[in-house]
């Protein structure tokens, strides 16, 4: 006997089959949004940066304040465009690894408490455009189209 929940499904699966590389290109948008006013806050006093990184105990504050810096802003520009991103998703989470581990700390997960819950989405989602690259709604899409 046939589940008609199993045929349902099959049925939405295929119509839904055309729309799959909309959540990656939604996933992206959030992302670069995500880390563009981050990087431009950055940009706007690296020194603060730096200290408050040397105030956290973090080796190497100033080049690691430019690091976070740089990353943070090719990686905006990258998601955005749909470019490497595979590439940029690795220091992206490593990014978000060390805030989750210098900043918010594991004692709270909501973000309301300065919890880890917000890079913890970001690193799901990051790791989530590195299994499946950018999709089709990308630069690196059409370029590897023109190939």
């Amino acid at each position: 006997m046939k589940c008609k929940l199993t045929g349902v499904c099959d049925t939405m699966k295929d119509k839904l089959s055309n729309l799959k590389d909309l959540p990656l290109l939604f996933m992206r948008l959030v992302l670069a949004y995500g880390f563009y006013k981050p990087a431009m806050m950055k940009w706007e006093d690296v020194g603060a940066i730096a200290q408050w990184f040397e105030g956290m105990g973090m080796p190497f504050p100033t080049l690691n304040a430019y690091l976070a810096t740089l990353t943070e802003t090719f990686g905006f520009i990258l998601l955005f465009f749909g470019f490497a991103v595979r590439i940029i998703s690795i220091p992206l989470i490593i990014v978000m690894i060390v805030a989750i581990v210098s900043v918010h700390g594991f004692s709270h997960f909501d973000a309301g408490e300065n919890g880890f819950e917000i890079p913890l989405y970001y690193i799901i989602m990051l790791f989530t455009l590195f299994v499946y690259g950018p999709g089709k709604y990308s630069i690196q899409h059409l370029i590897s189209k023109k190939k």
